[in-house]
């Protein structure tokens, strides 16, 4: 498989052009600072996370990060927290990094360019990396995209609602992984598009970021391909145990 969720965390490794690369979505660096600005108190876990994404880069012994979208969390320009997380970050990683552009990351070439890093930043309809496609997923991917072995997306936040025996319940964050179908693509782009790629829907990496219960009546996904665009969708959770069809779980 080209796509090797690293057991127990919500990223992966994916074989693409000759490369290793460690890949995550959804990071909302400053996530803390906008939950303040909206009345919420939350310490920061900026290092925390910078930790984690360490430790994965050194477990995996990946020679890229990419991230599948919304790096940072400000729609709009960053708060300051979230400028010194970014700064932090970029600072401890040694390693080339790969952005694909998401809904939350509109003034991020700023901030790099301040920062005098390099990232390197692809449009939001995604970019292909030999083999696999990479997409955030506010968006419609490329029809290049499309044609990949493989498509991996972030933006959704897939999580399950799980039940136990005597009526608890708990949410955990879950992959999904299916097959891309023709007609949605078809019919957005006004000619035939033969998508050809599995698609894995990553789960977000920041673990307070919220995100599309998957298997509850009533939530809609947030991608606009989603979920008339994938086939035979099944859920795994992070430690990679197989729950079957998403929405039977």
């Amino acid at each position: 498989m080209r796509v090797e969720p690293v057991p127990g965390e919500p990223a992966a490794t994916v074989r693409a052009d000759g490369n290793r690369l460690l890949v995550l979505a959804d990071y909302h660096a400053g996530l803390e600072a906008g939950l303040r600005y909206e009345g919420v108190e939350l310490q920061s876990a900026a290092e925390r996370r910078r930790e984690r994404v360490l430790a994965l880069l050194n477990r995996t012994g990946a020679d890229r990060l990419v991230v599948l979208g919304d790096l940072g969390h400000a729609i709009g320009d960053p708060f300051d927290d979230e400028r010194e997380e970014l700064a932090a970050l970029f600072d401890a990683v040694d390693v080339p990094v790969t952005l694909v552009k998401g809904n939350h990351d509109g003034d991020l070439e700023s901030v790099f360019e301040a920062f005098g890093v390099d990232v390197t930043m692809t449009p939001g309809h995604g970019v292909r990396l030999g083999e696999v496609g990479f997409v955030h997923g506010h968006t419609w991917p490329s029809p290049d995209v499309l044609t990949a072995e493989v498509v991996c997306m972030g933006h959704e936040h897939p999580v399950v609602r799980l039940e136990d025996e005597v009526g608890g319940t708990r949410k955990e964050r879950t992959w999904l992984r299916g097959s891309l179908v023709a007609d949605p693509f078809t019919d957005h782009y006004g000619h035939d598009v033969a998508p050809t790629a599995d698609l894995v829907v990553f789960p977000a990496f920041n673990d307070r970021s919220g995100g599309t219960w998957v298997n509850v009546d009533g939530q809609d996904f947030l991608a606009p391909f989603l979920p008339d665009g994938m086939t035979g969708t099944e859920a795994f959770l992070l430690d990679g145990t197989r729950l079957g069809q998403y929405r039977r779980v």
